[in-house]
């Protein structure tokens, strides 16, 4: 109740300040510190994570890796963009045609709501061809986006801003 209270505040705070969630570049295997050093700035981001089970020689571990390599979502001001870059970790910002890209507040959260689900199968996948990362998300709302097309097993919905398509495995 109380973290569902705050979470209304910071979205109600998010929309006076004219704050947007842009999508931020670190160093490789950096994303989940890179959150923990922007958080302690006072900056509010997003790394989404799964937990996948790895496999050495003689055990097996479940780990927790990040859904975006190598990115993370950052919810900040226009005029506060460029606090992000007092982490060492921090490379860029993500770029769409000329301007920093900028993920609506309605994706983020469908993007946790379908990440949070139990049996949600999620994988990334880069296609070197068409220069576009697909994210595998069962269960994902299909309204943030624009369904491309469909085959037996998967769907493919593209989200605009974002140049990413998604593709989600049908039951």
């Amino acid at each position: 109740m109380v973290e569902e209270k705050k979470k209304k505040l910071y979205e109600t705070n998010a929309i006076l300040e004219k704050e947007h969630w842009f999508v931020l570049y670190c160093k490789p295997n950096t994303e989940k510190s890179t959150a923990k050093k922007l958080e302690r700035l006072g900056i509010h981001v997003y790394c989404p994570t799964k937990t996948e089970i790895r496999q050495w020689s003689d055990r097996k571990k479940k780990v927790e890796v990040p859904v975006l390599p190598s990115m993370m979502l950052v919810c900040v001001s226009e005029k506060d963009r460029n606090q992000v870059f007092q982490a060492t970790t921090v490379i860029r910002y993500l770029f769409w045609e000329g301007k920093p890209a900028i993920v609506r507040h309605k994706e983020v959260e469908a993007l946790k709501e379908a990440l949070s689900q139990p049996d949600n199968i999620v994988s990334i996948e880069n296609d070197i061809n068409t220069q576009s990362l697909m994210l595998s998300i069962l269960g994902i709302n299909l309204k943030n986006g624009q369904l491309k097309y469909k085959t037996k097993t998967h769907l493919y919905v593209r989200l605009e801003r974002l140049g990413y398509i998604i593709k989600i495995k049908r039951d």
